[in-house]
This record gives C-alpha cells, structure tokens and sequence, in this order.
C-alpha cells in the first residue's frame, strides 16, 4: 500500500519536476519589420506627395521599444520634387487583444528635392507619431499610423510634413510565442 502511494506521488509530481526544467526566456526581445503606402501634406506649397515608407520595430520590455523608419515621397504633380527621411526614436505602446495603440517620439535627417530639379538640401527633423497595429496572426500585423514632422531651419518658412501611412508588418514570433 505504502508502495503504491510512493509511486503515485512521483508520477503525480513529475509535471511540477518538469515544469522547472522550463527556460523562462525564450527570446531577447520582440522584433518586426514592415512596408507600406504614404500619402503626404509635404507642407510646402500645395502639393501632396505620395510613396513608400519601411520600418523595424525592437523591444526588449513589454510597453518601451525602439523604432527606425525611413519613407521617400514624391509630388503627385510629376515636377521631380521628393522628400527623404530617415528617423530614430522611441516608442511606447499598449496591447487590447489584437489591438496595439501606440505613440512615437524620433528624431531624424530630412532631404528635401525642390521642384523640378533645384537644389537637394538636408535638414534635421523631429517627429511625433500616433497609429495602431492590428495583429491578423502570431506573424503577421497591419498598421495605420499619422505622423508629424517639423524641420529645423528649412529656409523662408517652416517645413511640417503630415504623413498617412498604411502598412503590412512580419512579426517574428521566437520561441514560446502565444
């Protein structure tokens, strides 16, 4: 009787043995790259501009991430202008089921081509950002985000480009991923 019960306790506690022998990090962080559509107020004259913008996403904490980005817009008017920027920052989002609203502070370098061919300048640039991924699956995610740029020293007035983007992101899911 005392044998059966040993033997019952010790198949009973192996899940809990088990469990233990479990690693608790599975991954260094969370990562996702994206693509997607721009459409732009470039804030110079009364163009729009429209084009493509990519991104990567890292965080290692569950709310505070880091993100670069990088669009290139061209005028719908075909006069040859363009602005390109490359941006850095940090970002700091939430999670309501497959929802992940999420704000964004980046600093960055801007050039800007004027039309038809003048002169391309560079000029730093910082960004606010709000926008929202949808998470479709464990890999896969879409984005709607509005983001505001303002341009330091951008000659005779001020340069604040406002930019729509709509975007596919691959989330690589690591090991563990619910």
């Amino acid at each position: 009787m005392i044998a059966r019960l040993a033997i019952a306790l010790l198949l009973g506690g192996a899940s809990i043995l088990h469990a233990q022998a479990t690693s608790t990090a599975s991954r260094a962080g969370d990562l996702q790259l994206g693509l997607g559509y721009s459409s732009a107020k470039p804030g110079y004259g009364q163009q729009s501009f429209q084009g493509i913008t990519a991104f990567v996403d890292f965080s290692r904490h569950s709310q505070l991430g880091f993100e670069a980005e990088y669009h290139q817009l061209s005028s719908t008017n075909n006069n040859q202008s363009f602005q390109r920027t490359y941006e850095v920052g940090g970002r700091y989002f939430c999670t309501y089921g497959p929802l992940i609203p999420y704000i964004k502070a980046m600093i960055g370098r801007g050039d800007f081509n004027y039309p038809f061919g003048q002169t391309d300048l560079a000029y730093t640039l910082y960004a606010g950002a709000a926008g929202l991924d949808f998470v479709v699956s464990p890999s896969l995610r879409l984005r709607m985000d509005y983001e505001v740029q303002s341009w330091s020293n951008f000659p005779n007035e001020s340069l604040t480009p406002q930019i729509f983007t709509f975007a596919v992101a691959y989330h690589f899911t690591g090991r563990n991923q619910k």
